[in-house]
């Protein structure tokens, strides 16, 4: 199980949405193919048939848990995750 694989478990567990790390979660939707755009704190996701824009923010070096679960309903509606 890579590491992309092991985040993406964590968060559809949904059993630590405050312990994500922010750049590491940052790092997965790329690797799901999002675009990001930075305009000051706020890093604006956007991908190609995904209704939904993902809008996050700093909290420390986590993420918001509130974020994680927006990203989670994400995952699971457009099902980007692998199968297994």
């Amino acid at each position: 199980m890579g590491k992309y694989d092991k985040l993406v478990f964590q968060i559809l567990r949904g059993l630590s949405d405050a312990n994500i790390e922010f750049d590491d979660l940052c790092h997965l939707l790329k690797h799901l193919g999002f675009d990001v755009r930075i305009r000051g704190s706020h890093h604006i996701f956007r991908k190609s048939g995904v209704a939904e824009k993902v809008n996050l923010q700093r909290q420390g070096s986590k993420a918001k848990s509130y974020q994680v679960k927006q990203i989670r309903a994400i995952i699971q509606k457009r099902r980007l995750a692998k199968e297994e």
